[in-house]
């Protein structure tokens, strides 16, 4: 009797607990609100520097069999407002299939016409992403060094907006993301819904109150000095402009988020490949965590106003061990919550976090809204879209908690590069795309266990009247039931000819 006591205070306290972090968090969001708000009415214009003579830029490609989408990259940054003299343009290849001669002749072309482009093949692919850019910046040009990812369509203009912001404590120049197939399907429109929240939000919100921001690996221009002075990139995260970005900043660079100035760019069609994505991001900042938050803590540079955003930003992937814990315990906890009234006050105490759900939908809202005119009508697209999107981010639970205790642990894995489709129009296909993935692994199977665990929690609920747990089964049951079933989906229909291959 003692320990069956103990073990169901135990389990309420872990739910009370998981409810208090995803509550912080949430409180964390809604001073961004506030600081993003404050910005948008801010009359503080940001310094320029004037370009009486344009600097030379090195432009970084980074890329690893991008069988579809390499030509039009390069086409793009080859059709800079920029002077030829002045632009020097690396396609750092770790190819290993007909990219490589892609490439090589296209490459060739504008060398012809007079593009000073080089195609730069290492002897050995060392250290992913990270380990191609810090090749390539070890011989550049440039005194500031843009980089791309394989699926962006960089403005002619670009380089034009960004540079002028480049004053001397400046280190990076960071565009904000935009979509080229934004409205291809449920799963496009729910992933550009969150991701716009972070590029304005957050980025906009956290550079306005000058706390830590991230470069977000493409998109964006780096100091050359800046990168030397932080240390280089570096290949033990998998989240190396997260790493570099920190550690930049602890030397006081300062960082520059330009809202108004678009990169487009594709988003994953395939949930598998939006799997691997989320794997690897919520890993690397798992693993940015265990390498730079001591060091944030410690940083007498740093308020601590900062060092709390800092832990917040850094650890925010940690959300869904929390989510998924808390998800787990619905079960005990409905049977115990009878058995127990005497706990009831660590119940009451937990009730009072659900204000996170409604902070999080005026953090969604406000990124959805503002600057938006007829809001009126935006309201029913975000009716379905905010729910949508916070059950498949539940649904994501059980993938990115365990890509969470991983990088915690310190337990490495290759860096898996997201595929690029080329996807614009909705009559594009990718089921032929060779670089699908081919197989589903065990995660995908236990994803489909929850979700019959879900439902039968819910069956569970209803039988002892517990109607306040409802509406988080209703969430767990459609974003398990989504992501599993997709999954399950979009393999079946992915072409069985070609393995997918591990790499970024």
């Amino acid at each position: 009797m003692i320990l069956a006591k103990s073990v169901s205070l135990t389990i309420l306290i872990a739910f009370a607990l998981s409810m208090g972090f995803i509550f912080l968090y949430s409180l964390v969001q809604l001073s961004l609100i506030v600081s993003y708000l404050r910005s948008k009415k801010s009359i503080e214009k940001k310094k320029k520097t004037n370009l009486d003579e344009l600097p030379i830029v090195t432009v970084q490609l980074p890329v690893y069999n991008e069988l579809y989408v390499v030509e039009r990259l390069i086409e793009c940054v080859c059709s800079f407002d920029y002077p030829k003299d002045k632009l020097e343009i690396q396609v750092l290849d770790d190819s290993t299939d007909e990219s490589i001669e892609i490439i090589a002749n296209k490459v060739k072309v504008y060398q012809l016409e007079g593009f000073d482009i080089q195609h730069v093949r290492r002897p050995e692919r060392k250290g992913y992403k990270a380990g191609a850019l810090k090749f390539g910046t070890a011989f550049c040009k440039g005194e500031f060094i843009a980089i791309f990812d394989a699926d962006f369509l960089p403005n002619r203009d670009f380089l034009q907006k960004a540079l002028p912001h480049f004053t001397d404590e400046v280190g990076v120049v960071q565009s904000k993301w935009e979509y080229t197939n934004e409205n291809y399907s449920f799963l496009t429109k729910v992933q550009a819904f969150g991701l716009n929240a972070h590029f304005s939000i957050e980025q906009v919100g956290r550079n306005h109150a000058n706390h830590f921001i991230n470069f977000n690996g493409t998109a964006g221009i780096w100091r050359k000095t800046c990168i030397e002075d932080a240390g280089g990139w570096q290949s033990d995260t998998l989240t190396e402009d997260l790493d570099l970005s920190y550690r930049a900043q602890l030397k006081d660079w300062k960082f520059i988020y330009l809202e108004n100035l678009g990169s487009p760019s594709e988003l994953p069609v395939e949930i598998n490949a939006l799997k691997a994505q989320q794997f690897r991001w919520t890993k690397g900042a798992a693993e940015c965590v265990r390498k730079n938050l001591f060091k944030v803590l410690k940083a007498k540079n740093v308020s601590f106003k900062s060092k709390i955003h800092a832990t917040f930003h850094l650890m925010n992937s940690s959300i869904f061990i929390f989510i998924l814990l808390m998800s787990l315990l619905s079960l005990p906890l409905i049977i115990i919550k009878p058995l127990y009234e005497e706990y009831d006050f660590i119940l009451k105490l937990s009730s009072l976090f659900m204000l996170s759900w409604l902070i999080l939908a005026i953090f969604y809202w406000v990124s959805y809204s503002y600057d938006r005119k007829n809001k009126r009508s935006l309201m029913g697209s975000f009716i379905w879209k905010f729910p949508l999107f916070l059950s498949i981010s539940m649904g994501l639970g059980l993938h990115n908690a365990l890509a969470v205790f991983e990088g915690y642990i310190g337990k490495k894995s290759p860096f898996v590069r997201t595929p690029k489709f080329n996807i614009q129009d909705k009559s594009d296909k990718w089921e032929s795309n060779k670089y699908n993935v081919k197989k589903i692994g065990i995660m995908t199977y236990l994803e489909g266990i929850l979700l019959c665990y879900f439902i039968y929690v819910f069956k569970v609920a209803i039988e002892y009247g517990d109607f306040g747990m409802m509406p988080l089964l209703i969430f767990l049951i459609a974003g398990y039931g989504i992501v599993f079933i997709s999954s399950i989906f979009h393999w079946k229909r992915s072409s069985k000819t070609v393995s997918y291959e591990q790499a970024y």
